[in-house]
């Protein structure tokens, strides 16, 4: 088969389109949960007794429509995972590949059994697993993106650098960094402990957050005479591990970033993955701050969402472009066949 040929192009182009149709589904998601939607719609997998391909517009109102609109780009998901997975089997010829499209169905299918569960369980711990995976897939799915591309395929064009070992330890030291924030997201979100407190940069006032019986009740006075739910020590402090951990990602993303660009000898390639990491997690800051600002207005909550799962996403693509770069440095000595294999990989 033509190494560059339609099959393999429409195969990476799949897998590019299904990326971005997760990327609107993991948006739906957060609408949901942002506007409290979760248990709009009571049972699972039909809804309200209905078929769920069949249930009638005229009742997509309110939350109902952000719970079964979801569901439905959800299902839609799930086809175009199983398309994909076929789409693999048949025209690649690295097994590695094909077994990540395997995991891909497999990711999908307890995505949405997760999903399902959640409502007929009304299990919150179920929904905190369930967005987690979603972000996972999401990072899934465009690692199948870039490994099927032409620049992946053509990989013995670029010049492996030896000096990269550094730099693929520090990125995947800070991508599973992101992907601790994103749980502790998701466990601030299912928790709804997004506005345990109400002022930012500062917590109550002060740098350190009110951890005494006196203070939490003082606060949940407050809480009481704004009509707001009470909060508690847990919820204050994991919103505060939240927001440290924000601080230190930006620290450790904008090192790494900052180190890249400096390298006069390091690859355009992953020169723009450390300047769009850069850029996301400003802009993922920024959105975080603003989600507290405006008492968590949905499309902002949900924003922080979606730069969440490209921070996420970014880091994810910079590991692994950086393990092929180090794989390529690792046989550069080796005789011209292996040195061949390692870049077709």
């Amino acid at each position: 088969m033509n190494e560059f040929g339609l099959p393999r192009r429409l195969l990476h182009w799949f897998a590019s389109f299904l990326a971005a149709a997760i990327l609107v589904l993991i948006c739906s998601g957060g609408l949901v949960t942002s506007h409290e939607a979760g248990m709009a719609v009571p049972d699972w997998p039909n809804s309200f007794g209905y078929n769920m391909f069949l249930f009638p517009v005229s009742r997509w109102i309110g939350g109902v429509f952000f719970e079964h609109t979801h569901r439905l780009i959800a299902s839609g998901v799930g086809m175009l995972t199983l398309v994909l997975c076929g789409l693999a089997f048949a025209v690649e010829d690295r097994r590695w590949v094909k077994t990540l499209a395997g995991v891909a169905v497999l990711a999908v299918i307890v995505q949405g059994v997760l999903g399902g569960l959640r409502v007929t369980e009304h299990n919150a711990v179920l929904g905190l697993f369930h967005g987690c995976l979603a972000q996972s897939f999401f990072a899934l799915v465009a690692v199948i993106a870039l490994v099927t591309s032409r620049f992946w395929r053509a990989f013995a064009r670029h010049a492996a650098e030896p000096g990269l070992l550094i730099f693929r330890r520090w990125t995947l030291v800070v991508t599973a960094m992101v992907f601790i924030q994103l749980v502790l997201g998701a466990a601030m979100r299912h928790s709804h402990s997004g506005l345990a407190v109400h002022d930012f940069p500062t917590v109550y006032g002060g740098v350190l957050p009110p951890v005494t019986a006196t203070a939490i009740d003082t606060i949940n006075q407050t809480r009481a005479a704004q009509a707001e739910l009470p909060t508690s020590v847990g919820l204050i402090l994991l919103h505060y591990v939240h927001r440290v951990w924000a601080v230190a990602l930006v620290i450790g993303i904008v090192s790494i970033g900052s180190a890249a660009m400096r390298q006069a000898n390091f690859p355009r390639i992953l020169k723009r993955f450390a300047l769009i990491w850069m850029l996301l997690v400003a802009v993922q800051f920024a959105l975080g701050a603003w989600t507290i600002w405006s008492n968590k207005a949905a499309d902002i909550a949900t924003s922080h969402v979606l730069f969440g799962a490209l921070t996420l996403m970014n880091g994810v693509l910079f590991s692994v472009t950086l393990c092929k770069f180090v794989a390529c440095a690792n046989v550069a000595g080796s005789d011209p066949s292996t040195r061949m294999e390692a870049a077709r990989a």
